[in-house]
């Protein structure tokens, strides 16, 4: 099997990000509402499963936004933050693994999502669209930023 590391001719920047988004919102990944077929497919840039999130806190957006949302992904017990400075100007590790968008989510966890007019995060290659939160998630240096 061949496979092809994603590039981009330049990143968005965090303001950019937030002027960009259709919708932000805080939510929080509960569980599945339809499993992955295969666990093997894992690394598929958008999987076929998906996940249900609960809406927290709407932070940007006027317009109707479902609760729940539901996202395609993957259910893991294994955080991961972003190991750079606040404000992120890269994705966290789950999706610097060639497929460039982060598609695992920690459940249980919380998650700053910046969303299309599709209600997806999957929009911006290797930007910080999914991000975990830090617990308390009013601790939160993205969060707060």
């Amino acid at each position: 099997m061949t496979s092809w590391a994603c590039s981009v001719s330049k990143l968005t920047k965090p303001k950019e990000l937030i002027s960009k988004a259709y919708a932000i919102v805080r939510a929080k990944a509960i569980n599945y509402e339809t499993p992955p077929t295969s666990m093997n497919s894992q690394y598929n840039a958008v999987p076929d499963s998906v996940i249900k999130f609960e809406v927290i806190e709407r932070i940007k957006g006027n317009q109707w936004i479902p609760n729940p949302l539901w996202i395609n992904g993957y259910l893991s017990q294994e955080d991961d933050f972003n190991d750079r400075p606040s404000p992120y100007n890269f994705i966290r590790s789950n999706g610097r693994s060639g497929n460039c968008i982060a598609n695992t989510y920690k459940q249980d966890a919380e998650f700053l999502l910046f969303l299309d007019n599709k209600f997806s995060p999957y929009w911006d290659a290797l930007t910080p669209v999914n991000e975990q939160l830090h617990s308390p998630s009013s601790d939160d240096q993205w969060l707060r930023w």
